[in-house]
Parts: C-alpha cells; structure tokens; sequence
C-alpha cells in the first residue's frame, strides 16, 4: 500500500483527486496522511467528499477514515464499472473536479459507456469552468483518441450552486502519443462576459477593458445573460483559437471587486500567453499530464510550470514509474516530455 503525504507540493485537493484517479487505474490501495494540510482549513470538505465517494462508487472500494474534516483515509479500490452515475456536491462545489477525478478510471479501464450528471457549481473559482473543459480540454483528449460528450444544462456560481451537465464517457483501448510544439497561426480571438441576477453593465465593462487591453474586436467580444440560476454569478471567459490548440483565460466576479479588475486579471493572463509563443498555457498543462502518461506520452511547450504542474509530475511518477521531464528553454517557455505507458509501449 502507497502512504502519501497530502501536503506535498501544492497541499491542496488536487493531490487526492489524482491519487483517487490513478488508484482505480492501477488497482493500488493508498493511505493518505495530512489531507490538504497546506489550506487555510485542513481536511476534507464536502466537494473533495463528493469525489472520494465517486472514486469508491466506480471502483467498488473501500474507504476507511473518510468524512468531511478528515486529514487521512485509506482508499481499497477492488475493480472500475462503467454505467449510470449521479455525483452531487451538495452545494456549489466544483463538479468539473468531481468529474476529472473518475473521468480517465471511465475511459480507460471500464468495459462500456458511461453516463454522468453531475450537480453543483459549475463555473467555480480555482477550477476549470465547464467551458474550458469543451472548448480546451477534450478536444485534444479527442485528438488522442478518447471520446467524451459534454452538455451543461444550467450554470451553477458559488455560493449558490444549482448548476448541472451531463457527460458521456465512450472506452477508450488506448490513447494516442501527443505533441503541441507550436501554436500555429491565431484564428480568432473572442470574449464572453456571463453575468446571472448581475446588472448587465459589468458585464460591458469587462468586454470593453478586455478588448482594450488585448487590442481585440469588441465585436467579438459578447454578453452573455443566464436567467435561471440558483443565484448571482459572473464570469470573463477569452479564447485563443490557434491552427493547433485552443486556449480559454478565465476570471471571476466578486463582490467588491470592480468589473475592471476582473477583466485586468483575464488581460494579464492572456497577454502573457500570447506572448510567450507557446500553445499550451499554464493550466492546460495540468490537464495534459495525467492522459498523455497513462497513454502514448508525448511532449508540450508551455509557461513555467505551476505548483499544481510540478505536484501532478510528482504524483504520476510515484503511481506509474514513470520519469517526465520539465526543461526551461527560454524566458517563460518550458518543454514538457512525458513518456509512454509501458502497457502503450508493449501494444
């Protein structure tokens, strides 16, 4: 049995979410000590719950120690069933990380289709937004190989929640080797401000600055007025779409916070994307790791490589064996190499 020390690299529940995730892919039990040990308030709570009971109930485990303000569990997973899932946060915790935790266990290691709904915040701070999972994401999972299907049915901000999708996870044999060197030439650049129960004029405001600040047509940068959630919300999403890869910059509206600055953080982030030429952006990099390592492997240009990243690399080769190698090329451009499964290699 693995012990891994939760408050490794970044501490936070990115370090359970994959080690639920490639437990069920490898069949390997784990005891976790110090449970999101770097967070203001320690342990598990009721979102980071949600995935260890829907990593238990796709794997058939068993999980001892396991409640909300736990710090350590140990987790026996016995065997991945693809089927018919439900898998609520019970609040507006974030369901796009309840959903990467069971997604490549579904993928790779089930033998038929599966179909997920999942309830909860669906447009989370410090979580990859619905959208950024279809217009990023699976579309290079899909370039792999994999086949994924994804519909939201209604938004869901903190603190309210209320949101909703469904997705449709289709096995996979293996997924394909991987390379995002370049960009390649930009094919558009596009804005959306969605605002929910928000005066419709933030949401101008942040088109208008981000538009300012990236030089882009405001034309193409639009509002977007959701009219049945659960309550308040806003968020500035800008996407990239390049002849190799799509990227999405997002930041969210808080009380207090002026529509301007909001948009300055999503200007920032885009800017230096943009300028650092390469095509993967900071957070892509995290999503990227996990299939390319359980796959064909391959390697990416990317920014300097976040905690998060690092914690992911750390956490792949203590499950896999597997060696991937972070190289600063230049300025703020990183080449990511990561190698093949052996079970890719030997098919």
């Amino acid at each position: 049995m693995l012990v891994i020390d939760g408050s490794m690299g970044e501490g936070g529940g990115q370090v359970l979410r994959t080690s639920l995730a490639l437990s069920l892919l490898t069949g390997t039990a784990f005891h976790m000590t110090k449970i999101r040990a770097g967070r203001s308030r320690p342990g598990l709570m009721r979102q980071h719950l949600t995935s260890v009971q829907a990593a238990a109930q796709i794997g058939s485990a068993e999980v001892t120690d396991a409640g909300v303000g736990a710090t350590e569990l140990v987790f026996r997973p016995k065997g991945v069933q693809g089927g018919a899932y439900t898998f609520a946060t019970g609040g507006a915790g974030s369901t796009t990380l309840v959903f990467q935790t069971v997604l490549y266990p579904l993928l790779l290691a089930a033998k038929v289709p599966s179909t997920l709904r999942l309830e909860g915040g669906t447009h989370n701070p410090m979580a990859p937004p619905v959208d950024f999972l279809t217009t990023a994401f699976l579309p290079l999972l899909a370039r792999m190989g994999a086949r994924v299907d994804v519909a939201l049915e209604r938004h869901g901000f903190y603190p309210a929640g209320g949101g909703a999708w469904s997705a449709t996870v289709h096995p996979a044999a293996e997924l394909s080797r991987l390379e995002l060197l370049e960009r390649g030439e930009v094919r558009s650049r596009r804005a959306t401000a969605v605002v929910a129960q928000v005066p419709g004029s933030v949401a101008v405001r942040e088109l208008d600055t981000l538009a300012t600040g990236l030089g882009w047509d405001r034309n193409a940068c639009r509002p977007l007025v959701v009219r049945d959630s659960n309550g308040p919300g806003n968020v500035l999403l800008a996407t990239v779409e390049s002849e190799h890869v799509t990227e999405v910059f997002t930041a969210f509206g808080e009380r207090g916070v002026r529509a301007e600055t909001v948009a300055k953080r999503v200007v920032d982030e885009a800017t230096r994307y943009l300028h650092a030429g390469v095509p993967v952006g900071e957070h892509l990099a995290d999503q990227l790791l996990m299939p390319m390592a359980l796959g064909g492997g391959g390697v990416f240009r990317t920014q300097r490589p976040s905690p998060h990243c690092l914690t992911q690399i750390a956490l792949l080769e203590t499950f896999l064996g597997v060696s991937i190698e972070a190289a600063h090329e230049d300025d703020d451009v990183w080449r990511i190499t990561v190698p093949a499964r052996a079970s890719s290699r030997s098919t």
